[in-house]
């Protein structure tokens, strides 16, 4: 049966991460020589307990994982609750921190609302897979996702939320959903951002979107760090200025570059070809993903991989446009690149699900 799944199994998603994980660690390894690799020690670190979770993860049947989901789910919930009452850290309560280690709720509940949002889409159709289509079903498996998304966003972590709401909007898609509700949601959001911007959203919210629309407004204060981004990018040109050699990042201009601006680093020191490489690995795990969820043996397992797509591709999107000033700041870190123990671990064991669902897929369903 191992032997099976790891015929199945779909590599080139571990290959992609493994070479994203790499460039992340050599990213990680100039931006921390001021600071005696302290961020890069902890890394490795978190690095050495994720990979045996995530091989542990791939030997367990997905089934298994989406009969306990509503546990999982349950547990995020009490944990998204219970750090809200936590002391504040850079103006978020967003962690929980245990000696000089600190711990994510909301990177935990990626993954127990992923499976939970597909178990509870599987029962909504056990009468037809129109189900979901039922406008109060549908307000169900939302309801579902929206309790976690609003706990993140008073927190404040907005672009964490948005992960979550990318990832609903990607199984809702593979499960069925009529297009009428697609343009729906879409006009009510039209109708919303202007609301939410004078009514709703806290005054440094509404800053950041300001800075992104011109950051020249405020340069040094609200958009710093969008204008020394854009200039550490600007100035690696093609081939980069050299490891350990970019002068945003080794003179401190750079801030915080380990975790929202590794990019920038990337692109400072190691260029262009550097920075469309991790874009082309991102794309084609986020492909692979895709195709793990239309080879998947069973609706459960489609509707988890095209989640975990959903996160992926939303991570990606996000950190990589924020730093080239073509999206707001919103705090999120780039996976398997940006410095983050919770971060790392919550990723290698999403991809270890994709894994695990891709290698007991059925052989005549593989899609070339």
């Amino acid at each position: 049966m191992k032997k099976k799944i790891l015929k199945n199994i779909e590599w080139g998603i571990l290959v992609c991460t493994l070479l994203l994980i790499v460039i992340g660690l050599i990213a990680l390894f100039s931006a921390t020589q001021n600071s005696d690799y302290d961020e890069l020690k902890k890394q490795i670190i978190w690095l050495a307990i994720s990979v045996p979770v995530m091989i542990c993860v791939i030997l367990i049947d997905y089934d298994w994982l989406s009969k306990i989901s509503p546990a999982l789910y349950g547990i995020s919930i009490i944990l998204l609750i219970a750090v809200l009452f936590t002391e504040p850290i850079n103006g978020a309560k967003s962690w929980f921190t245990i000696g000089p280690f600190s711990f994510q709720p909301a990177e935990f509940a990626k993954i127990a609302v992923t499976l939970f949002l597909a178990d509870v889409i599987i029962i909504i159709q056990k009468k037809g897979k129109d189900e979901i289509n039922r406008f109060w079903k549908l307000g169900l498996i939302i309801l579902t996702a929206i309790v976690p998304i609003l706990l993140i966003v008073k927190q404040p972590d907005y672009g964490t939320a948005l992960a979550f709401a990318f990832s609903l909007i990607f199984m809702l898609f593979v499960a069925g959903i009529r297009k009428r509700y697609i343009i729906t949601a879409f006009l009510i959001i039209v109708i919303l951002v202007p609301i939410a911007y004078f009514f709703i959203l806290p005054e440094h919210a509404k800053s950041r979107i300001d800075v992104y629309l011109n950051p020249d407004i405020d340069p040094r204060g609200a958009g710093y760090n969008i204008i020394q981004s854009k200039l550490a990018i600007g100035a690696g040109q093609v081939l980069g200025m050299g490891l350990l050699k970019g002068n945003q990042t080794q003179l401190g201009y750079l801030y915080p570059k380990t975790t929202d601006f590794i990019f920038a680093v990337i692109g400072e020191e190691l260029g262009f070809i550097a920075g469309a490489a991790i874009i082309i690995l991102y794309m084609i795990l986020i492909t692979k993903a895709i195709k793990v969820a239309k080879t998947a043996r069973d609706d459960a397992g489609s509707y988890i991989a095209a989640g975990i797509a959903g996160i992926f591709f939303f991570h990606m999107l996000e950190n990589i446009g924020m730093t080239m000033g073509l999206l707001p700041i919103t705090g999120i870190p780039l996976p398997f690149v940006s410095y983050g123990g919770s971060s790392l671990l919550t990723n290698l064991i999403l991809i270890a699900i994709l894994l695990s669902i891709s290698g007991r897929r059925q052989k005549t369903l593989f899609i070339e």
